[in-house]
């Protein structure tokens, strides 16, 4: 095994990315795979989970899934326990669920606010709860990788409620780094810039990318394909071993940006 190999191999880990089903958790999903880990796509849409499995289990991995409402503490409770059933302890946590929504802030309803905050930052909530602290029982440590958002902060226009959410995300994160450090268990975010997918296309209009792309100085969306990297990093316990609390953004600049 080369240098590059052995510092971000995954060989023999387990991953479990939660709201695996979706274009870029489908994505990192195989890459944790071509690194070598096991995985388990979590995802309330089974059909979905399991396209993103059949893709990732085609890398000589062994990967499942598992339909799980990620706002339900006893639907991720027995999750975990499939997952540990058939895979073993799990090593890395992808927290990746997100919904969206373009409601000017007057018109925004509590069951709208109370969905997107749900399915966006009680599900992590949740999920660290149970999986940290398999991860903290097992004495091994683990990564655990919180999906964040350009608009964590400062908020991007027109997504009150998700840009709530996402910052809350980033909170939780270094929160969590902080106390579990003395166990082994390391805790990011991961904050994407703009990779068009189903839940954002509908706040996509032509004027908004014309926005994007004027504070984009790389001119241009990303594509899944270039989140990869990141995660296997953040997922590798000798490349990034000393990496716990941190936002990383891969956003073609966006965030470097002010006028």
């Amino acid at each position: 095994m080369s240098f590059v190999e052995d510092l971000f191999s995954l060989e023999g880990k387990v991953a479990v990315i939660i709201g695996g089903g979706g274009v870029l958790a489908g994505t990192m999903s195989v890459g944790l795979a071509k690194a070598g880990a096991s995985v388990a796509v979590l995802d309330l849409n089974l059909e979905n989970a399991q396209k993103v499995a059949e893709q990732t289990e085609k890398h000589g991995v062994k990967a499942i899934a598992v339909k799980a409402d990620v706002t339900s503490k006893e639907d991720i409770e027995n999750a975990c326990e499939q997952v540990t059933a058939q895979l073993g302890t799990t090593d890395i946590l992808i927290n990746a669920p997100g919904i969206n929504s373009a409601t000017p802030f007057f018109e925004i309803s509590v069951d709208e606010w109370d969905k997107i905050m749900n399915v966006n930052l009680r599900s992590m909530f949740l999920a660290c709860q149970i999986f940290g602290k398999k991860m903290i029982e097992s004495g091994k440590g683990g990564s655990i990788i919180n999906i964040s958002s350009a608009s964590s902060g400062p908020p991007l226009s027109k997504v009150f409620t998700y840009s709530v959410s996402k910052a809350g995300v980033n909170n939780l994160t270094q929160n969590l780094a902080r106390e579990w450090a003395p166990h082994k268990v390391r805790v990011n975010a991961l904050a994407p810039g703009f990779f068009p997918a189903e839940q954002n296309r509908k706040v996509l209009t032509e004027e908004r990318v014309a926005d994007i792309m004027r504070h984009t100085p790389m001119q241009r969306f990303g594509d899944p394909e270039e989140l990869v990297g990141a995660v296997v990093w953040l997922a590798s316990e000798k490349a990034s071993s000393f990496a716990t609390g941190s936002v990383v953004r891969v956003d073609g600049g966006f965030t470097a940006m002010t006028i």
